[in-house]
């Protein structure tokens, strides 16, 4: 009996477009482990699989296309050899690259049939739905939260993308950001709790899977990296107590880590490089600078410690705990279980061992660092993410795709899960987009750039206003403000100088409200940079000259009370304000406005004191 058997019985025509798709996974962890398993087993043809994290410990619970002996390897690679096991009929190709590289262009998401999101934060899934949106690939986004997941059926012009309801703000963080490239001190704060401390004074080195000893041509390095790093952390465990242990710690994870992070050159091609720091150099600044006690720098939790002052806290620190440690393995039964640490914000000595490592790391990647009494509100508790949700979120996937393959659109739900035993399920029908949607209600255009010649001030010249007839009112953003009626400092800057590349999005927003009308809406440019040709015109050329729609008329909103009209409101798609005080409400922060419209967001941000452990081991603060 053939291994199709089954499946074709249940899916009917639909299996043949199945074996012939083409399609993307977007993330390797907890949702995509499961994911691929389906995909492949259900037999799609062929299936590209994107990730940049490595393998950690605690993904082994519940990613189990991963075992001991993939510690440290690549999650997309090791995905693609387990999961291929499974069904050796279909094609699959792994990247280990960050989605947003530009090397997975427009022109890439165009040739698949369908596009999974299985990410863990919130910016790549919104760059994710505007690629596809972009390429007009149909895209199914998922998500999952403790015993919570969706699925949500994203087609362009049809139905509602991912921007068109408000988000929260940023919150939750996948463990590569943490342990590889952090850009924020939350980052830092959470590396500094939940993996430099857990692992010095939680995890038992004796308790950690082995080495994969295996080499070939593609992890020959990575694995002397590894077998570098065993040794060095055999080596910090031997120390343990000694007065060598708060130096060896401290190189491990501020120097020779660092340097090993470097050697990935590839990952520092679009974002500012670490630098390390140096035992030895900071110890003799620390003795010019730190006239007083450590416990007195510690004890003053209000003001940023200086960098010195991080220093001599993180060495006291690691000493305190080191003798607290070896004080419970001398009471403890030799048949009893190894004694560890645990975190406690309330508990001085491991709370300043945090604040400390917190502050080293930011420096080393160039962020800022925060106080005491800053980190102590930030640091809270981790809680798992579920296995079992991350399965039938990734089933649910998969059943939705295969009415975007038989182009049954009008059956595609929204999925929510949830812990309710009353309905465990529940679904909705798929929303038509949102007309004051930033991202998906905008007009698109391509523009081919020769990045070293066009100067923005000649684009707006030359394109905004000569090719599309715009007014001096019109403002360019990416994910800041580049240009405006008021901000012409980059007028004179190249493309190639405002780092406006290969697939750069440019909005292009109509501040111009004519008498009786509206503002179009937004246009969106997708750059293609093209190389130097010295032609006089060739500086720029456009894919095409698209129809800019004018935004939908504000409806009117009567607010009543108690019978009596107050006031006519009116919705500018950014929230409601009063008629004729739409400039004021914004100054005043009373109007929510789209994050997409970078010149005019302000985003507000509430406590941030509960960690909670999401997909992936995102870490999401509540």
């Amino acid at each position: 009996m053939s291994r199709e058997t089954y499946v074709t019985e249940a899916l009917g025509d639909v299996y043949q477009r199945v074996k012939t798709a083409r399609v993307l996974m977007v993330g390797a962890g907890g949702i995509g482990c499961e994911l691929l398993k389906n995909l492949v087993l259900t037999g799609f043809g062929e299936v590209h699989l994107v990730d940049l994290d490595t393998i950690d410990l605690s993904n082994l619970n519940r990613q189990f296309l991963f075992g001991h002996e993939h510690i440290k390897k690549s999650k997309a690679l090791v995905a693609k050899d387990t999961a291929s096991k499974f069904n050796p009929h279909v094609k699959l190709v792994a990247h280990h690259a960050n989605i947003k590289d530009p090397q997975f262009s427009v022109a890439w998401f165009k040739s698949f049939d369908v596009v999974f999101n299985a990410l863990d934060n919130l910016d790549a899934r919104r760059y994710v739905n505007r690629m596809c949106l972009t390429a007009e690939v149909p895209l199914i986004e998922s998500g999952t939260t403790g015993f919570n997941g969706q699925v949500q059926v994203i087609v362009k012009g049809k139905t509602e993308c991912y921007d068109c309801t408000p988000k929260e703000v940023p919150k939750t963080f996948p463990v590569c950001t943490i342990r590889t490239t952090p850009s924020q001190p939350i980052h830092c704060i959470v590396w500094a709790k939940s993996y430099l401390f857990s692992n010095i004074f939680g995890i038992d080195e004796d308790e950690s899977p082995d080495l994969d000893n295996s080499v070939n041509a593609d992890n020959a390095s990575e694995i002397d990296n590894l077998r570098r790093e065993n040794t060095e952390l055999k080596h910090i465990k031997d120390a343990f107590g000694t007065p060598e242990f708060p130096r060896l710690v401290f190189e491990k994870v501020f120097k020779i880590d660092i340097d090993r992070l470097l050697s990935m050159e590839d990952a520092w091609k679009h974002r500012k490089a670490p630098v390390p720091i140096l035992y030895d150099e900071l110890q003799l600044v620390a003795d010019a600078e730190v006239k007083k006690l450590v416990a007195k720098v510690a004890a003053d939790d209000q003001p940023v410690w200086s960098l010195a002052e991080n220093f001599v806290v993180f060495k006291e620190s690691v000493e305190r705990l080191s003798a607290r440690l070896l004080e419970l393995l001398k009471n403890t039964p030799e048949d009893s279980a190894r004694p560890v640490l645990s975190f406690d914000k309330d508990d001085d000595e491991t709370l300043d061992f945090v604040v400390a490592a917190a502050n080293l790391r930011s420096q080393v990647f160039g962020i800022e660092r925060k106080s005491k009494f800053e980190i102590k509100q930030m640091a809270g508790n981790i809680i798992p993410a579920i296995a079992t949700t991350n399965a039938i979120i990734a089933g649910v996937c998969v059943l939705q795709s295969f009415k975007i393959l038989n182009n049954d659109l009008s059956h595609a739900k929204a999925v929510f899960l949830s812990r309710q035993p009353e309905r465990i399920f529940s679904t909705e029908s798929l929303q038509p987009p949102n007309p004051d949607c930033a991202v998906c209600s905008v007009a698109r255009c391509g523009i081919e750039v020769d990045v070293d010649r066009l100067l923005l001030g000649n684009f707006v010249e030359q394109v905004l206003r000569g090719e599309f007839g715009y007014s001096d009112a019109v403002s360019i953003v990416t994910n800041k403000l580049l240009y405006d009626l008021e901000f012409d400092d980059n007028a004179t800057k190249t493309f190639k100088e405002l780092d406006l590349g290969d697939g750069t999005f440019l909005t292009i927003i109509d501040e111009e409200e004519p008498e009786g009308s509206t503002p179009r809406v937004n246009l969106e440019f997708l750059v293609y940079a093209k190389e130097t040709t010295g032609e006089v015109d060739s500086s720029y050329k456009l894919t095409h000259i698209p129809e800019i729609p004018r935004k939908p008329m504000p409806k009117p909103i009567e607010v009543a009370k108690e019978g009596v009209v107050e006031a006519v409101l009116f919705s500018n798609g950014n929230g409601s304000v009063l008629a004729g005080q739409k400039r004021k409400a914004e100054d005043d922060e009373l109007v929510e406005v789209s994050s997409m419209d970078a010149k005019k967001s302000k985003v507000q941000t509430g406590d941030e004191d509960i960690i909670v452990l999401d997909d992936d081991e995102a870490i999401e603060i509540d």
